[in-house]
């Protein structure tokens, strides 16, 4: 195809986007916005209820089209009635982001000393979540016919070096697996690893001082911390016609903390 601008638009497509309703500033929220500007019906889902209506009334006065879901993505039932209010609303499910998480809950223990039912929780709400809702968003996602699935990760991933650092290991781990097998289906997954990025829930774990924040200051080249609306741009490319021909990758948006060869 000849390329053209209009390849990032998102007309007529439907997203849910998880997590979306959070705390505040969040990338969720830059996330469903973003999409709601290229064109899409976005579902924002969370937990937080309120968060989600909040984020979906500010989609909607800024001309798009958004409803408000409560989820705990966890529960089998909450997901699916999360998949079918986006296709009784909107008529079905072309993009999936899977941006719900547990972090800020799971930063500061080492993991041997985390208590079990503290990683099952992580483990279960970070990694067995993103399953459950692609396992029941699948079978709209393959009616679509270029279905997309946008995993969130970390740079802390790269390498791990906490808990939540495993459980963001995992998720590239379904990243590629689904990309394998969902490929023939005319569906790519894939997935975005944001560095320091100044949501509200980020400011809590990299305040602007302290020896964490001096050591990458000297390691990462570009820019240490970043705005959840910086990583909009990536998200974009992987759900429009624009990366189509993208599946299976990881795109690490953090001024160069985790660099590649």
């Amino acid at each position: 195809m000849t390329f053209s601008i209009e390849h990032y638009r998102l007309d007529g497509k439907v997203a849910i986007v998880t997590g979306a309703g959070g705390r505040g500033n969040n990338i969720g929220r830059a996330y469903a916005t973003g999409l709601a500007a290229a064109g899409a019906a976005v579902v924002v889902a969370d937990i937080n209820g309120e968060g989600a209506h909040l984020v979906a009334d500010e989609i909607v006065a800024a001309g798009g089209k958004a409803i408000a879901v409560q989820v705990d993505i966890t529960d089998l039932a909450a997901v699916d009635a999360m998949v079918a209010a986006a296709q009784a609303e909107f008529g079905g499910v072309d993009i999936l982001v899977n941006n719900a998480a547990l972090m800020v809950e799971s930063v500061g223990t080492p993991l041997l000393d985390m208590p079990v039912d503290a990683w099952r929780r992580l483990m279960e709400v970070n990694l067995q979540g993103a399953v459950n809702c692609c396992r029941a968003a699948l079978p709209l996602l393959e009616k679509s016919g270029n279905g997309r699935i946008v995993n969130q990760l970390s740079a802390g991933a790269f390498p791990a070096q906490t808990a939540y650092g495993v459980s963001k290991v995992a998720m590239l781990g379904l990243t590629t697996t689904l990309a394998t097998e969902l490929g023939p289906k005319g569906i790519a997954v894939n997935a975005i690893a944001p560095g320091m990025t100044q949501s509200d829930a980020g400011k809590m774990l990299t305040p602007d001082e302290g020896p964490l924040v001096d050591m990458m200051k000297m390691r990462i080249p570009l820019r240490m911390k970043g705005q959840p609306d910086e990583l909009v741009g990536a998200l974009l490319l992987l759900c429009s016609p624009a990366g189509a021909w993208i599946t299976g990758q990881t795109i690490n948006i953090d001024g160069g903390w985790v660099l590649r060869n």
